[in-house]
């Protein structure tokens, strides 16, 4: 078996080079899904994993705005199309100089299982640009989203493919998004989600990853009769998934102790309560502020520069931040201080050595394509809305994306639970997510 997956592997490497995260996030796949595929004949033969890694369209295009000094600038933009199996494309948007197209990839491949997880008809992509929105005006933000819609427009619709917000890309980008797609097809559909609710979008779609990413760390604490409430909280991330899960934690009952962003976390031994966390909010989202600034304000806080907080003792640990921001060291600490379940809100923040340290430990961990779903589940439910020109109220849509929620988990212990009695959750969403797209793909024939 470690021949067929280092043969798979190599084939896949020589086919992208120098694309490190996107063969980062198939060998996690692989390493699950082709012993699978060898037991059961539906599968085997077919080459169904070597197609799936290959996006069905990679579409890359210039943007050109002009900043507020009057100067031509030059991005590069992006729409990854990965799969469109079992429905249109879906997948966000994100604009940040770090985007590539391997960064991209990995995304998209990502988002075909984290979607084909959520039960819903949606396909798997990605798109964004390397535009950093940071220290921009809004002026500039609009000019450059118009921009980059100009091209974007053609290649997106409400049954082709529907993109939302994700790292840089929230409300007010949305917003321009939407307008210039508006403008250029002259029609009013539901081809972006995370729209504003006075023009289709969906009541808890801001808080629907950071609140699902705690819904499934609850279900996993409970099948050791266990719950987030009386639990220390470690929470990586400051932005939109980071600040709701640090809602939803305190809801239920447990203690966050940090949060972060790109130049630090904070730490606050007596607890990040709902009052400092609205400050957080206003801070992060109106004043565009750093983290840091939580300190001036709370004096008893602790701010540690260039670091990530990994090495506070906890019971729950949830990185929200980014990819690969949880390391081999970082997972030894946290076993070594205690941690007993590390749920994922950000797309692949563990590195492929920091979770085999959680397996190796046996403690509770759930990767992103799955306890990050909540989000784009609740996607498809605005979309859904849209289709049907109708608003679902909160505790409807909150309703449903808890029932989606412990769906996943369900499918997760159904194919990742193993005769000792452990659930290897990664393996469960990993043949779970595949089972779907690949009976979709083999049903439609070589296409």
């Amino acid at each position: 078996m470690k021949q067929t997956i280092d043969e798979f592997l190599s084939h896949v490497r020589q086919r992208n080079p120098n694309e490190p995260e996107f063969l980062q996030a198939v060998e996690e796949v692989a390493e699950t899904v082709l012993p699978y595929i060898v037991k059961h004949d539906i599968y085997y033969g077919k080459n169904i994993l070597l197609r799936m890694v290959e996006p069905e369209r990679v579409i890359s295009f210039r943007v050109c705005w002009v900043d507020d000094s009057g100067e031509i600038q030059v991005n590069r933009g992006y729409r990854i199309q990965m799969n469109s199996a079992i429905g249109p494309y879906k997948g966000g948007l994100r604009f940040h100089p770090t985007v590539n197209q391997s960064i991209l990839k990995f995304l998209a491949f990502e988002q075909v299982f984290k979607n084909s997880l959520t039960t819903l008809p949606m396909g798997g992509g990605k798109g964004g640009s390397d535009f950093d929105p940071k220290g921009k005006s809004d002026g500039e933000i609009m000019r450059f989203c118009h921009a980059f819609m100009s091209e974007l427009f053609r290649h997106i619709g409400p049954s082709t493919d529907i993109p939302a917000g994700d790292i840089g890309v929230g409300a007010r980008e949305i917003g321009f998004l939407f307008g210039m797609y508006k403008k250029l097809k002259n029609e009013f559909t539901g081809v972006l989600t995370g729209k504003g609710l006075s023009w289709g979008g969906s009541l808890i779609r801001p808080e629907a990853t950071g609140y699902g990413n705690v819904y499934f760390a609850q279900k996993m604490l409970e099948t050791k009769g266990d719950a987030i409430e009386g639990k220390q909280v470690v929470i990586s991330g400051s932005g939109n998934v980071a600040q709701y899960a640090a809602e939803k934690v305190l809801q239920l009952g447990g203690k966050v102790l940090t949060l972060s962003d790109s130049s630090g976390y904070i730490y606050d031994e007596k607890g990040i309560d709902a009052e400092k966390l609205k400050y957080v909010m206003h801070l992060k989202n109106v004043e565009r502020g750093r983290i840091g600034e939580y300190a001036n304000k709370y004096p008893e806080a602790k701010f540690i520069k260039g670091e990530t907080p990994w090495g506070i003792k906890c019971d729950v640990a949830l990185p929200c931040a980014t990819q690969n921001e949880l390391g081999e060291s970082d997972a030894k600490t946290l076993v070594e201080n205690g941690c007993i379940c590390v749920s994922e809100g950000a797309n692949m923040p563990s590195t492929n050595k920091a979770i085999l340290v959680f397996h190796k430990a046996k403690i509770l961990f759930a990767p992103g394509k799955a306890s990050n779903a909540g989000g784009v589940a609740t996607s498809g439910l605005e979309m859904t809305q849209n289709a049907l020109r109708f608003n679902w109220t909160r505790e409807a849509v909150d309703e449903k994306l808890q029932e989606i929620m412990e769906d996943i988990h369900d499918e997760c212990i159904k194919y990742g639970k193993g005769e000792d009695g452990y659930v290897d959750y990664v393996k469960g969403a990993n043949i779970a997510g595949f089972v779907k797209v690949a009976d979709a793909m083999l049903a439609q024939g070589i296409v």
